[in-house]
C-alpha cells in the first residue's frame, strides 16, 4: 500500500487524491464513498528528477552506443570485411535489442511529454504510451516476416506466454498477507477477465479446428491468406472494443472521484497537471525528435533482429522454432521496461496493470497485426515463400491450444486479488515449461 501522510488536506492535496503522497484524510473520504484510493489508475509519469532534464544521460548513452555499434557493423559490411558467422549473429542481435530498447524508451518519453504539453488526463496518457511502446515489436515482426513467416507467428504467440509468466511470477513475489494490497485499477480488473476469456476461447477454438481438419480427410491443411486476415481483423475488433470500454470506465472512475471530493475547475486542472510533475516541459520540436528517434530506432532494431534471424536460419542452420523461441525471449522488452519503471517508483498496482497490458496488447494487437501482415505478404509480397502458406502443424496447434490453460490460470489470478501462491506459480511455470519442451522436441518436425 502506498505510504500516505496524515496532515490535514489542502486544495492541492485534494487534487492529488490517489497519488502516493496524498494525505490519509483524503483517502478516507474516498473510502467512505466506496472508492479504494489504492486502486485508482493515477500515478506520476516520468522519473524523479527527470523534470529538469531535457535528455536523460543514461538513455543518451545507450542511444549513442547502439547507433555506434550499428554504424560500425554497417562499415564492416560495406568494406567487405569477413567475420565469423556466429560473431556477426551476436553483433546484429545485440545491436538490434539495444536499439529497440532505446526506441521504446524514446517513444514513451515522447508520449509523456506530448501528454504533459497538451494536458491530457492521466488515463489517456497512460493508454497512449502503452500502445505506442508496442511499435518496435510491430516493426520487428514486419522485418521478420520476409525472412521466416513461421518464426514471426511463433514469436507473437510465445511472447504472450512470456508476458503471462512475467506477470504471474511478479505477482507471486509481492507480499500477499494484506488483503487488497496490490490490486490493479478496477477498470482493468473488470474488463481484464472478459478479455482473457476471449483470448482463451479464441486459442482453443482455432486449435481444435486445426486438429479436426488435420486428423480428418478434409483437404485443407494450412491457413489461406484470407483466413489470416479475417482472424486478425476479428482480434483487432475485440481490442478496439476493449480499449473503448477501458477508457470509458477510466473516465467514469475519474468523474466519480471528482464528484466525491467536490473538486473545483481549478482543482481539476491542478489534478490533471500533477501527474506530470516529473516530466520535462519540452517544445514540440524536441518531442518530435524523440518520436523520430523512436521510429528510426524501431526500424534499425527491427532490421538487425531480422538479419540475425536470417543468419541463424540460413547460415547457422538453426531451426526456425529455436530461432523464434530465442527471439521471443526479447520480444516483450517494451512491456518489461514499462513494468520496471512503475515498480521502481513504488507504484506496484500500476506495474501490475502494465504487465497485464503486455498480455492483452500482444494477444489482441501484435498477434492480429502479424496475421494480417503474413496474409498480405502471401498475397502481394512473395506467394512462393517456402514457409507459406502457414501450415496446421503440431507446433502451431500447441501454441494456440495452450493459450486456454495459461489464460485460465490468469483468470483465477484476477479472482484471487493478484496474490499467487506457490501452487499457482508452480502450475503456471509448469505449463510454460511443458509448452517449450514440446515445441523444442516436436517443433522442428512440424
Amino acid at each position: 500500500m502506498n505510504s500516505r501522510t496524515d496532515q490535514t488536506e489542502t486544495p492541492l492535496d485534494i487534487a492529488g487524491a490517489g497519488l502516493p503522497d496524498a494525505p490519509a484524510v483524503v483517502d478516507e473520504k474516498l473510502r467512505d464513498a466506496g472508492i479504494d484510493p489504492d486502486r485508482l489508475a493515477i500515478s506520476y509519469f516520468g522519473r524523479p528528477g527527470a523534470g529538469r532534464r531535457a535528455v536523460h544521460p543514461g538513455w543518451a548513452s545507450r542511444l549513442l552506443i547502439g547507433f555506434a555499434l550499428w554504424f560500425a557493423t554497417y562499415l564492416l559490411e560495406s568494406a567487405g570485411v569477413s567475420i565469423p558467422r556466429w560473431l556477426e549473429a551476436m553483433l546484429t542481435l545485440t545491436v538490434g535489442l539495444l536499439v529497440i530498447q532505446v526506441a521504446c524508451s524514446a517513444l514513451i518519453i515522447a508520449s509523456e511529454r506530448l501528454a504533459a504539453r497538451l494536458g491530457w488526463d492521466h488515463y489517456i496518457a497512460g493508454t497512449v504510451a502503452e500502445i505506442l511502446s508496442t511499435l518496435p515489436e510491430l516493426v520487428v515482426i514486419g522485418f521478420l516476416i520476409p525472412v521466416s513467416p513461421v518464426a514471426a507467428f511463433v514469436i507473437a504467440l510465445i511472447t504472450i506466454y512470456n508476458n503471462a509468466l512475467v506477470f504471474s511470477v511478479y505477482s507471486f513475489f509481492l507480499p500477499g498477507d494484506r488483503q487488497g494490497k496490490y490490486l490493479m485499477p478496477e477498470p482493468i480488473t473488470g474488463a481484464g477477465t472478459q478479455i482473457l476469456v476471449a483470448g482463451a476461447a479464441m486459442g482453443l477454438i482455432l486449435g481444435l479446428v486445426m486438429m479436426a481438419v488435420t486428423f480428418s480427410d478434409h483437404p485443407k491443411n494450412s491457413f489461406a491468406p484470407v483466413d489470416l486476415i479475417a482472424i486478425g481483423i476479428l482480434l483487432l475488433t475485440v481490442f478496439c472494443v476493449y480499449m473503448f470500454k477501458l477508457l470509458r470506465d477510466y473516465s467514469s472512475e475519474e468523474s466519480l472521484v471528482r464528484d466525491t471530493l467536490e473538486l473545483s475547475s481549478d482543482q481539476i486542472e491542478t489534478r490533471r497537471t500533477l501527474v506530470y510533475t516529473t516530466v520535462h516541459q519540452s517544445s514540440l520540436l524536441l518531442i518530435g525528435w524523440y518520436l523520430l528517434i523512436g521510429i528510426l530506432g524501431a526500424a534499425i532494431g527491427g532490421e538487425q533482429v531480422a538479419a540475425f534471424a536470417d543468419l541463424a536460419i540460413r547460415d547457422m542452420e538453426l531451426n526456425h522454432m529455436v530461432t523464434a523461441l530465442l527471439l521471443a525471449g526479447f520480444a516483450g522488452m517494451s512491456e518489461y521496461v514499462i513494468l520496471w519503471q512503475s515498480h521502481r517508483k513504488g507504484e506496484v498496482g500500476i506495474a501490475l496493470a502494465n504487465g497485464f497490458g503486455g498480455i492483452t496488447q500482444v494477444m489482441f494487437l501484435v498477434l492480429p497485426f502479424t496475421l494480417v501482415a503474413i496474409g498480405c505478404y502471401q498475397i502481394w509480397g512473395n506467394p512462393g515463400h517456402p514457409e507459406l502458406p502457414l501450415p496446421f502443424s503440431l507446433s502451431n496447434m500447441l501454441l494456440l491450444l495452450f493459450l486456454f490453460p495459461m489464460l485460465f490460470v490468469l483468470i483465477e489470478l484476477l479472482k484471487e486479488d493478484h496474490t499467487l501462491g506457490i501452487l499457482d506459480t508452480t502450475i503456471m511455470v509448469s505449463i510454460f515449461v511443458l509448452l517449450i519442451a514440446l515445441l523444442l522436441t516436436y517443433g522442428a518436425q512440424g
